[in-house]
């Protein structure tokens, strides 16, 4: 339920502001979500994508598992400097520019005819665009907009991305099926120019701008910009790089992003096409995770707010390597109930890391808490590339994907052994100093 009541604040004249009814920022959290749908669609598209192109230009499953890891690397590795330059610069700058940059990448590729292309055009130009459209983008509305309900805010618009991949990937899955791959790029593309409207005239960057305080909390006066991004998200890594649980927080969430975004997201429509099953049906059943992913994903927030986050992340990865231990014998040229059942399983467990990874980065580094999970993100799409590229290159090798399974179902075992590892936060946890 929306607070109904703000802390006001004085116009220059003393009077108080009107109060109205529902804090702006629950607009803010909306208008984020829906540039996250909209930028979403650049998610969707690299599992389909395999296939078509390795059709039309003969090129390995491996050299375009390559190009996919540039993209998932690149994500990650902006995702600390995003942070920063939205210190800077203000988060709408930065996120326009973002959802450009995506488009004009997306663009490009209908015009390709060389694998180096690819890797430009998808690999590096939409991996740094999508980058600074990374979770860090939520992390730092939620950090300025919110005092109360920042897990559950944290949860919904983590689980946007999986609403975009649910409202786009059947309908890309559908052109790469009926009218090739170059259409669904164009949609990519004009999908992230649609929202920058949005961002542009409906997105503010701190409270103070509307005369506001954060939901839940005290005014403050909006900080001044912090100059030297670049240095300062470099400084923030090298300080939280002395403590203990930014590594076992970057090792979990290595073996996150490699047993989804790298793994799942990738390759399980061609495995899946492996084994006789139609790449429409796959796409859809991909769809289909999405729709569970959003409620496990504001599920998990809601659990955030309640429950210790370090035995949430270990219940979420023993979960999620025991399903994926069994996937290589669900695979089937029809969609049979055992596979509906682990779509429906590994969907409510997809991303529900995320709300208390946020968590744990908060309540350890304090203000500096989004660029550390920007960090930590980065680690996420590490993994994430490592096993993009390797997926492809054991397919090319051993003829499927079963190696691949079963070594991102042990990865998850010992992800959750980590997460218990992570000590307890202490009661207040101050900002990297000297960042």
């Amino acid at each position: 339920m929306a607070q109904t009541t703000e802390t006001p604040v004085r116009t220059p004249d003393g009077r108080a502001p009107r109060t109205p009814r529902v804090h702006r920022a629950w607009f803010v959290a909306a208008v984020t979500f829906v540039t996250i749908i909209g930028a979403a669609a650049f998610a969707s598209l690299p599992g389909l994508l395999i296939e078509p192109l390795h059709a039309e230009f003969d090129w390995s499953r491996g050299t375009i598992g390559f190009a996919v890891s540039v993209n998932l690397a690149l994500y990650g590795l902006t995702a600390p400097f995003a942070a920063a330059l939205m210190d800077r610069f203000g988060i709408r700058r930065v996120v326009a520019v973002a959802l450009t940059v995506i488009a004009v990448g997306s663009l490009l590729t209908v015009w390709m005819t060389a694998a180096w292309q690819l890797v430009l055009f998808w690999g590096v130009l939409v991996g740094l665009g999508s980058g600074s459209m990374a979770l860090a983008f939520a992390a730092t509305v939620t950090n300025r907009w919110f005092t109360a309900r920042r897990g559950l805010v944290t949860g919904i618009l983590t689980a946007a991305g999986a609403s975009g991949q649910l409202v786009f990937l059947p309908l890309l899955s559908w052109l790469v099926e009926h009218h090739g791959w170059r259409p669904a790029a164009v949609t990519v593309a004009l999908a992230a120019l649609a929202v920058v409207p949005f961002v542009w005239l409906l997105l503010r960057d701190h409270p103070a701008d509307v005369g506001l305080a954060p939901y839940g909390g005290e005014y403050a006066e909006k900080p001044a910009p912090v100059p030297g991004a670049a240095r300062r998200a470099v400084g923030v890594l090298l300080k939280a790089a002395r403590t203990g649980p930014f590594w076992l927080l970057a090792g979990t969430f290595a073996i996150c992003g490699a047993s989804t975004n790298g793994l799942v997201k990738t390759h399980f429509v061609p495995a899946a096409h492996d084994h006789g099953m139609p790449v429409t049906a796959a796409a859809g059943l991909l769809a289909v995770i999405g729709v569970f992913d959003v409620a496990g994903t504001i599920a998990s927030g809601w659990f955030t707010d309640r429950f210790e986050a370090r035995r949430l992340l270990a219940v979420y990865y023993a979960l999620r390597g025991i399903s994926l231990l069994f996937l290589p014998m669900l695979l089937a040229p029809t969609v049979q109930p055992p596979m509906v059942f682990f779509i429906v399983f590994y969907g409510l467990d997809w991303v529900a890391t995320v709300p208390p990874t946020i968590a744990l980065c908060r309540e350890h580094y304090g203000e500096d808490s989004a660029i550390v999970f920007g960090w930590v993100l980065a680690s996420h799409q590490v993994g994430a590339a490592v096993v993009a590229f390797a997926g492809g290159l054991a397919r090319d090798v051993f003829g499927s994907y079963d190696v691949v399974w079963y070594a991102s179902g042990a990865l998850c075992a010992a992800a959750a052994l980590m997460a218990l590892v992570i000590r307890r936060p202490r009661a207040q946890a101050p900002a990297i100093a000297g960042a």
